[in-house]
């Protein structure tokens, strides 16, 4: 089982991530020692979204052509409204968000982001929160959803909002410790 000091962990985001929920992550499990790469369609920075307006950049490490699931312990998916939005069009980012969740290993959206895991084919039958606004797109999936601030299905991660951050990230840490998650199929 990796400790999250020698985890690698992945974030795959575009424009318009909501600015907290890529930043927050990203601090808290690098300063538990974690080595943190953001992935994104290009490589060029990307900008988020911050209280109602676009807000700074953040620098992308590696296209979703440079990819590898074998490299990474675990996926974090910021929400935003718009990053998800444009991701889930993107063939390449469901696909490689649907092998993270073939391979068992860690799997963590936040807010929006579970909009992706939709498209992966991960919810269904599986516990799941998200933002309120998607609620019914995760039922309409088949995710049997909860209104908590963060809830676990065989290492699939999910929380409701930038309020819920510090509970995701604990949960993140204590779900790659543990390990791949054997998992059933969606």
């Amino acid at each position: 089982m990796p400790s999250i000091t020698s985890a690698r962990i992945l974030i795959l985001a575009t424009h318009g991530y909501e600015r907290s929920e890529l930043r927050v992550p990203l601090e808290k499990l690098s300063a538990r020692g974690a080595k943190v790469s953001i992935a994104s369609l290009e490589k060029a920075p990307i900008k988020s979204w911050d209280n109602e307006n676009w807000g700074d950049t953040v620098e992308v490490d590696l296209t979703l052509d440079e990819v590898s699931v074998e490299d990474f312990d675990a996926i974090v998916l910021p929400g935003g409204q718009i990053n998800p939005d444009l991701l889930r069009k993107e063939r390449k980012a469901v696909d490689l968000i649907s092998a993270f969740v073939a391979s068992g290993k860690t799997v963590a959206a936040v807010c929006h982001a579970p909009w992706l895991l939709i498209e992966a084919g991960a919810v269904k039958g599986r516990k799941a929160t998200s933002f309120s606004s998607i609620k019914t797109d995760m039922i309409n999936a088949g995710a049997d959803w909860r209104d908590e601030a963060v809830v676990t299905d065989q290492g699939i991660v999910t929380s409701r909002n930038p309020g819920d951050l510090d509970a995701f990230v604990s949960k993140i840490v204590e779900e790659i410790e543990e390990g791949r998650h054997q998992r059933r199929a969606a």
